[in-house]
């Protein structure tokens, strides 16, 4: 590959302040090395991300077909290689290579020969997930009752008054003690709500209106014909199964596969948001360690703010602003900076930009607006992030202190793994051969709120029939009559008494606390 650079791309050269500002002490990952004026990389000026630092969040943008992909890969396999875990989703289904061993050829050889790093062909620990179980991987499923109304609200794509009644059937559910496993559960206590008896029991709450209940239960209906049934159910995935390792101490790469999943693309982006709140319910908090608990990618993440309310996204601001605390490091990948919500932006201290294109009105709008949000330097931005080639990028990191390093036009590393798809046999073997997939593969279709709804309204069986008392005999005094059951006695072997009786246990012994986007924190995990 030639690469054609003008110095008029620098008004001053910023070099020598890159190789300061990227030669920490502390344990790094290499991203690349600093390209010079002219289009040559140096060496000697590798740049690089502190591992403390990699939980301080950061964002990985760019136009289409310029890398973005290739650097999360690079990233992961160091990760890997360090004993960190990583989450990323495969959007476009080539991430699955990294189970593969990369194959050299004269590319590689000479990007990385240019670079002065090295460069060995390397398969890394993958084990490999699907949203429902569509797809080649363990079943990745949540409970309603843990989805919580916030992040079912903005799949559904409610209005603020509807989300607030889907707040009330959710609250409803949790004192009642009904588990809300799966859709038809959640549709049933909707349905139960609106009903003469259901009613006068919400009365006190609020009320909800029957013209509400009816748009809240055609959007489910409609989700469930779009096939969001197999995302709602049991076994629930228990976050905590992406903090792994292996025996010899490398992080395992959990690759979550979207085929068919991209046609919905609220429920993809909101999965991935609830998998965040799980673990930051669940995680205890560490301070700065040395290096993250877990990095956790996540994709296209334009999706997530998209006609976001106020309330989602306050949750989202607050949630990457605490798990910072309990180890996580969060980084969206999207195409432009203007994707990500400002507030949370704010947060995103590790930056790696690449290309962008200009050719509307917009594009030049966004690019003007993605060059000011990078700290001064010599560059001139808004023309170099147009001349960027395929694997190269304008990077920015915190340093050992936490302070932003000076930005450098970087020229990316390799991946040592396969940079394409990794062969579906090898998919279904390692799939096959996963002790998750034997703990989650199985749906589970237990007594839940549906079935709870159903054995309450039934009408209570009537008393059986008292046999007539046989005749004694003559040779043996008659044996007194039985008692006829008393209406106590009948009301509490009655089958709607029971099923309230069970209600209330359960109501009893599953306290529900709501965290901050309204997921349900259980008391035990599996």
């Amino acid at each position: 590959m030639t690469f054609i650079r003008k110095t008029e791309l620098v008004s001053t050269a910023p070099d020598d302040a890159v190789r300061t500002g990227y030669a920490f002490t502390t344990p790094a990952i290499d991203l690349g090395a600093l390209v010079l004026a002219g289009g040559d990389a140096d060496k000697d000026a590798p740049v690089r991300v502190p591992m403390a630092m990699l939980n301080r969040h950061g964002l990985v943008a760019g136009a289409t077909g310029t890398g973005k992909t290739k650097t999360l890969q690079v990233m992961a396999e160091q990760l890997s290689a360090a004993g960190v875990p990583v989450f990323l989703a495969d959007v476009k289904g080539d991430v699955s290579g990294m189970a593969v061993a990369g194959e050299p050829n004269e590319k590689i050889t000479g990007r990385m020969s240019e670079l002065g790093q090295e460069w060995v062909a390397a398969a890394y620990p993958v084990e490999f997930f699907t949203l429902g179980g569509r797809g080649t991987g363990t079943p990745i499923r949540a409970t309603i009752t843990a989805f919580g109304p916030i992040l079912l609200s903005k799949v559904l794509g409610l209005t603020d008054v509807q989300s607030s009644s889907l707040n009330l059937v959710f609250h409803y559910a949790d004192k009642a003690g009904l588990p809300l496993v799966d859709l038809k559960d959640l549709r049933a206590v909707i349905q139960f709500l609106t009903s003469d008896e259901g009613a006068a029991e919400l009365k006190e709450l609020g009320g909800l209106s029957k013209q509400t209940a009816g748009v809240l239960l055609r959007e489910l209906i409609a989700f469930a014909d779009a096939g969001a049934e197999d995302f709602f159910g049991e076994p629930e995935f228990n976050s905590q199964d992406l903090l792994r390792t292996t025996p010899d101490g490398r992080g395992v790469v959990s690759i979550l596969e979207l085929p068919g999943v991209v046609q919905q693309p609220a429920l993809f982006s909101s999965f991935l948001m609830w998998l965040l709140a799980d673990l930051f319910q669940d995680l205890p908090e560490v301070g700065d360690p040395d290096k993250p608990k877990l990095c956790f990618f996540f994709d296209e993440a334009h999706l997530l703010f998209k006609d976001a309310s106020k309330q989602f996204l306050e949750s989202i601001t607050q949630t990457v602003r605490l798990i910072r605390s309990k180890g996580v490091g969060v980084y969206f990948v999207t195409q432009t900076p203007k994707d990500v919500h400002p507030d949370v932006l704010a947060q995103l201290g590790n930056r790696i930009q690449h290309a962008l294109r200009a050719y509307t009105p917009d594009d030049a709008k966004a690019l003007k607006a993605t060059a000011s949000t990078f700290p001064k330097s010599g560059y001139d931005l808004e023309e170099l992030l147009t001349q960027l080639g395929t694997g190269e990028a304008v990077v920015t990191v915190l340093n050992e202190k936490g302070a932003p390093t000076p930005v450098a036009w970087t020229r990316l590393r390799a991946p040592q793994s396969l940079m394409a798809a990794a062969p579906a046999e090898l998919l279904q073997q390692t799939t096959a051969n996963s002790l998750l997939y034997a703990k989650y593969a199985t749906p589970v279709d237990r007594e839940s709120a549906y079935e709870m709804l159903a054995a309450r309204l039934a009408p209570a069986a009537p008393p059986p029939a008292e046999a007539p008392a046989p005749a004694p005999k003559p040779e043996k005094a008659a044996k007194p009559a039985k008692a006829e059951p008393g209406i106590v006695d009948q009301v509490l072997k009655s089958r709607t008494t029971q099923t309230l009786i069970k209600s209330a246990a359960a109501a009893a012994g599953a306290a529900i606390v709501r965290g901050i986007f309204g997921t349900a924190r259980r008391s035990k995990k599996s």
